[in-house]
């Protein structure tokens, strides 16, 4: 899925010079993508059948791998548009169907477990990098898509037999449910924490659609390249480790720092330019990018709030599919502007999370005990923003 996904942001200068794309047609290339992630992730939270099927699992890497090697044979910005849109549609399900898979095989394992699994979109991040980081010296944009489709082929034969989440067990109780319900009214903090992730989710996309073409644009071509390469080197472990700070800090003081970090790597590019901005900016980037959404969707859990996690995960979507279309106006001189507005939107998501810290409840009412003693721990489960989305999807 990182390949699928994410391969089009390092191939997306080599579009702009050897197939004539313009800029608004390169974003909204990205926004069909987002736009088809929207749509698969809200066919697995509604269809739970998807996600427990390994024939839609195997049928969604099949098409992903096929969107991916149909790009060259295109000629029109129109194929393009439908392509990513599929593709976005086939990650989302793969993306839903392996965050179900981990949280159902790994739940009595290590919580560490699954966030290295979910490192696994920066993994791909990382290869797709590099693979088109040593084809543009060589190749054109069209050997980038092949080359990419016969990476992801590589790679859905490795996952070919993973297993799907088995069907659910009994429903609840009616007086569970009720119990599951009781506990202090959280709407505040919930609705100050949708703002700030949904913020995140407009920020960081335009970060991660448009990095490589701002920075190639005041270094070297190789240097754009070699940064998103960082960004995925950096996103592996992050989901791990800002899982386990999470043990040590609270959920919001942990929010307000990792967007700090990443609205200062997002400007840097932008404001300073050169190499050494170019590479920390991407070690920044890519080691909070997933780490906001473990926080956030954790702490959204935390709340319990009613489908918490299903509707951060809509508002951090209909970021993503805005964020390329406001900045779209910014496009017509260069890529700076539109790092700074991003940087700009995340900053803000940063300040949303500083009122989040504001008597946000650390401990609640363990489930369907209300007057119990607090909860001492949450459930470690929680801690990756993916397994969350999992669970949003039961």
């Amino acid at each position: 899925m990182g390949v699928g996904r994410f391969v089009y942001t390092p191939i997306l200068p080599l579009m702009h010079a050897q197939a004539g794309l313009s800029a608004g047609a390169g974003a909204n290339l990205a926004t069909a993508n987002y736009v088809g992630y929207l749509v698969g992730a809200l066919a697995g939270t509604f269809l739970p059948r998807l996600v427990r099927s390994a024939a839609v699992l195997r049928g969604s890497l099949l098409a992903l791998v096929a969107s991916l090697a149909a790009m060259p044979l295109a000629h029109s910005t129109a194929l393009w548009v439908l392509l990513r849109l599929g593709a976005g549609v086939f990650s989302a399900l793969i993306f839903v169907i392996a965050a179900s898979s981990l949280l159902s095989h790994l739940r009595d394992h290590p919580a560490h477990l699954p966030g290295w699994a979910f490192g696994g979109v920066g993994a791909g991040i990382a290869l797709s990098g590099l693979l088109v980081l040593v084809l543009r010296t060589v190749g054109t944009w069209r050997a980038a898509w092949w080359a990419s489709a016969a990476l992801a082929a590589t790679l859905t034969l490795v996952a070919w037999g993973l297993r799907p989440e088995p069907a659910p067990g009994p429903a609840p109780s009616a007086a569970g449910r009720r119990g599951n319900r009781s506990g202090p009214r959280t709407h505040r903090w919930f609705s100050t924490l949708f703002a700030s992730y949904t913020l995140e989710g407009i920020g960081y996309i335009i970060a991660g659609t448009f990095l490589v073409a701002a920075i190639e644009q005041t270094s070297p071509g190789w240097i754009g390249s070699g940064a998103w390469v960082l960004v995925g080197l950096a996103a592996v472990p992050s989901s791990a480790l800002w899982a386990a700070l999470g043990h040590r800090w609270s959920r919001p003081d942990l929010l307000l720092a990792a967007l700090g970090v990443q609205a200062v790597g997002i400007a840097l590019p932008a404001l300073v330019g050169g190499v050494a901005a170019a590479l920390i900016s991407a070690v920044l980037f890519g080691s909070t990018f997933i780490g906001v959404g473990t926080l956030a969707l954790a702490a959204g859990a935390q709340l319990r709030f009613p489908r918490a996690v299903a509707l951060l995960t809509a508002g951090y979507s209909v970021g993503q599919i805005l964020g390329p279309l406001v900045a779209a106006p910014l496009l017509h001189h260069g890529y700076h502007q539109a790092l700074i507005l991003a940087a700009a939107v995340v900053l803000t998501a940063a300040l949303a999370a500083l009122v989040l810290r504001i008597g946000f409840p650390h401990h609640m009412p363990a489930q369907g005990h209300a007057a119990r003693r607090p909860d001492p721990a949450p459930d470690r489960r929680l801690d990756s923003p993916d397994a969350a989305e999992a669970r949003a999807a039961e």
